[in-house]
């Protein structure tokens, strides 16, 4: 038995529903009935990322991270695939320069999705501590 599992199920045209475990995930490449797959999959990461950020900063010593928000931009190329990721990473803490880009170092080490999407495909991080 493999570690994940999901089903994917399209009736007609270009929108599907993926069960993955107990939570139904609809995603349509017109972006009519819920995200394409390229948005879901920016989501995702930075989904991955964020809590990664939170336990790199408890591995540096920083508990209390406060607020954290992503704001995730993506850019396609010439044939709607992603060309490249960022992410505006709003930390509540007020945090140096240094820490901030530690952390940032250890999220990207901890995230899953970042190991395995393709390394020109790794976001590009930017932090700003004390956004709240």
């Amino acid at each position: 038995m493999s570690d994940i599992e999901t089903s994917t199920v399209s009736e007609e045209g270009y929108a599907c529903t993926s069960q993955v475990g107990e939570f139904d995930l609809q995603i349509d490449a017109t972006d009519e009935t819920g995200p394409n797959p390229n948005a879901a999959l920016v989501a995702t990461y930075a989904s991955c990322y964020l809590p990664a950020f939170r336990v790199g900063g408890s591995q540096r010593g920083e508990e209390d991270l406060g607020k954290i928000q992503i704001d995730a931009s993506a850019d396609l190329d010439d044939d709607d695939d992603l060309a490249s990721i960022a992410f505006d990473v709003h930390v509540e803490a007020d945090l140096d320069d240094g820490t901030a880009a530690e952390i940032a170092e250890r999220a990207e080490g901890i995230c899953h999705v970042h190991s395995a999407l393709r390394e020109g495909l790794h976001a590009d991080v930017s932090v700003y501590p004390g956004a709240f």
